[in-house]
């Protein structure tokens, strides 16, 4: 058993795998989301939904400015924000957590802190000050960035890596965040399964 030497609660914010595989020795958890962000399937991934030769792609935050900036093509809306996870953690456990989660988001995540906000009585409050957050940066060498959806999709369908089929992840995901709240839209996930499905579809009925 680990002690830890926080004086804060160790709060992460998962916003993608996180949400449908959470960190062990979670003792609360809410569902929130992030403002100024975008959430994007612009991160390689070689060692879970890919492999080193064939990457397959997986979710990273992008600062909202940032994305507008080089991706012309992939406007987002304003009405999207980033829904997710936020998980305390056991402060008994909290090296030991940290250790996981450092390992597990590996290539090319770096860690920030955000606010997780939400609505409660109509208003929106923050539920979580400074959450730790595992980012993909646009500098980090695992960053691809803005790909045309179509060719987006098609990538994700065939991919496969460790941890399985680069499209299960997607389904499981988009799954997860259509569950967090009435609200929890998010364009770029459900354009990308609507697309992903069509591939499954085809397959099945090759003369469709």
């Amino acid at each position: 058993m680990t002690v830890t030497t926080s004086e804060k609660p160790y709060v992460v914010f998962g916003y993608g795998s996180l949400i449908f595989k959470p960190p062990p020795h979670v003792i609360d958890h809410v569902a929130g989301y992030l403002k100024g962000y975008v959430r994007r399937f612009a991160q390689k991934s070689h060692d879970h939904r890919g492999t080193p030769e064939n990457p397959g792609r997986v979710v990273t935050l992008v600062h909202k400015e940032d994305w507008d900036a080089f991706s012309g093509s992939d406007l987002f809306p304003d009405e999207d924000v980033v829904w997710g996870v936020a998980y305390t953690i056991d402060p008994l456990y909290e090296s030991e957590v940290r250790e996981y989660l450092d390992y597990r988001e590996k290539d090319g995540y770096t860690l920030e802190e955000l606010d997780v906000y939400g609505v409660v009585e109509g208003k929106e409050v923050v539920l979580r000050h400074n959450a730790y957050c595992y980012v993909g940066r646009n500098d980090n060498p695992s960053f691809i960035g803005s790909e045309p959806i179509d060719s987006l999709a098609e990538h994700i369908w065939r991919s496969v890596g460790p941890s399985g089929r680069n499209k299960d992840y997607l389904y499981e995901l988009s799954i997860a965040v259509k569950k967090l709240a009435p609200e929890s839209h998010d364009s770029h996930l459900a354009a990308l399964e609507s697309r992903c499905r069509a591939l499954d579809a085809q397959e099945v009925n090759p003369s469709q």
